[in-house]
Parts: C-alpha cells; structure tokens; sequence
C-alpha cells in the first residue's frame, strides 16, 4: 500500500489539455496537484519521525494541516488511529477519499471494519477532535507542513497548537517540522523567486530557515524541547512541468502571484529549475528538513 502511494504519482501529461475532459476549478486542481506530486516529498520525514516515536498499533495520531492525507495514511499503516485537521478544503476532502477508502467504507459512510481514521476536520472545528468524554487522549501531534519558507509562515501554528495541546495529556510529544539550511537545500534557489516577485506587494517575501524557528514556535505554544533531527527530502520530478505544478500547489508562490500573474511565476521557476534538470528530463533536488520533538506541559 504505502509503495504504490509513495511512487505512482504522476499524472498523466493531457489531463491538462483535453478539451473533451472538464476543467476542474484552480483551487481544486492545485489540490490535487498537491497530493499526487507534492506530498509525497516529505515521505522521508514522515516515516524518521514515526519510527523514532515507534507508532504502532494503538498510537492516537493527531495531524495538524494534514494535507491530503498522505502522512496519516503512513500512520494507519503502522496500526495507528488517525485524525487529521486540515484549512484547505480541497485538501481535506482528497483526504477523506483516501483515508476513508483505506478504512474500507461504503459510499454511505459506513464502516466495513474497525478503521484506523477516526475523524477529519476542518480547522475551524479541531475542538470536535476530542471525541468523546473519557477517551484517552493524544498520543503524539504532528504539525507536518514546514516552515521557513515564506516570512510569517508559523503565525497560523499558534492558534492551532493552543487548540490542539489540551487534548493530549501532559509529556505527549509535538511533531513540529521546518526547511533545513540554505545551502542544504537545493529547492531554496527555486523559491527565492517568490521572495523577488512578491516584494512587489511586500506579501509573502521568502525568507531563510532560521535555526530555533521550531524553538521559537515551541516556546510560544508553552511546549519543552525533547530532541531534534535532520531527513534528507530530495524533491524529484518526472519532468519540469510536474516541477512547475507541484511546486505551485505548496502555495509558497501565491504572493508572487498576487503581485504578477501565474504565467510570469510558472516562466520564472521553469528558469530556475534548468541547473537541476538531469539528461532524461526528470528534476533533481536534494534537500534536508529538520524536526523538532517537544512535549506538552
């Protein structure tokens, strides 16, 4: 299961250009961008984090911005119970499809067999993933999707982490992850483009990972540091469209949108991709993200 999720994710090259195919909306496009070439990318720190806190059968996982599902998945594969809490509601509902599809039920909702997803929710509602009175708590929160990128991309983890701490007990481990140092990461010279074309606006500036960024996020949401660690996430591609594609679905580009149009961004991350096309036209970059282990109070 996990195998074919983690490798067979292109798309085929004329969904895009069919006119006998409907056009999905952008929103909905870029989400499913996103599951079926972006995600899969941060697989290494998924499965790093979840052997070195041994989920297994039983681990209550609470996954905060979880995407599309992939990294609950991984986890239900480990025998876990998953919820998950995602803002994106294109994103959500491709979790759903997945996650509830993996639990074997039907097309009315119910259950086929004792399912390791529990719930998924969107992010105004994370207070409804307590369920039900006198059920055991958390026993890990996992905050996946990494920081460093884009100035002011941690401020939406504080009100997240507020709501989701109290429903875990107290010295229950907080995943938070971020991009690694610059010249680690061969990715950061493709998403300096959106810090130039959206200085235009001055909104959504790409910014360098700082070291304590996890820390600083820490320490506001009152969690104590119990460990770090460093995954290398090589991002590779088929070829420089679905570079192009998947790149865009992380939304890092928005503001460079924002302050030029779509064509302008997607001409100008082509440009930036060419040093890391290989000879068979795949895309090639390796990159190192970093996490941070912290515990309740």
């Amino acid at each position: 299961m996990t195998r074919t999720l983690v490798q067979h994710h292109q798309l085929p090259s004329d969904t895009a250009t069919d006119p006998a195919l409907p056009v999905p909306p952008e929103a909905a496009r870029r989400a499913r961008d996103w599951a079926e070439i972006q995600e899969r990318m941060l697989v290494p720190l998924y499965e790093a984090v979840y052997e070195r806190l041994e989920v297994r059968t039983g681990t209550r996982v609470l996954g905060l911005g979880c995407g599309s599902g992939l990294a609950l998945l991984l986890a239900t594969a480990r025998g876990a119970r998953v919820t998950g809490v995602e803002a994106d509601g294109d994103r959500l509902a491709l979790a759903r499809e997945r996650l509830l599809a993996e639990d074997g039920r039907d097309g009315a909702g119910h259950r086929r067999n004792d399912p390791g997803c529990e719930t998924l929710l969107p992010a105004d509602r994370m207070a409804d993933a307590a369920g039900e009175p006198g059920r055991p708590g958390y026993d890990l929160i996992t905050a996946f999707q990494p920081i460093g990128s884009v100035a002011g991309d941690a401020k939406g983890l504080d009100p997240a982490l507020r709501t989701a701490i109290p429903l875990a007990g107290r010295g229950i481990p907080v995943v938070l992850a971020g991009w690694g140092p610059p010249e680690r990461c061969a990715t950061d010279a493709v998403l300096r483009v959106a810090g130039r074309l959206a200085d235009r606006l001055r909104k959504g500036t790409k910014r360098p990972a700082y070291r304590d960024d996890l820390e600083d996020v820490a320490a506001r949401a009152g969690l104590k540091p119990d460990g770090s660690g460093r995954v290398a996430c090589p991002f590779g591609y088929a070829d420089q469209e679905s570079a192009v594609r998947g790149l865009l679905s992380t939304g890092v580009f928005d503001g460079a949108i924002r302050a030029t149009d779509r064509r302008q961004v997607e001409k100008e991350i082509g440009e930036a991709l060419h040093p890391h096309l290989r000879r068979d036209g795949t895309v090639w970059m390796p990159n190192v993200f970093r996490y941070l282990i912290a515990r309740t109070p």
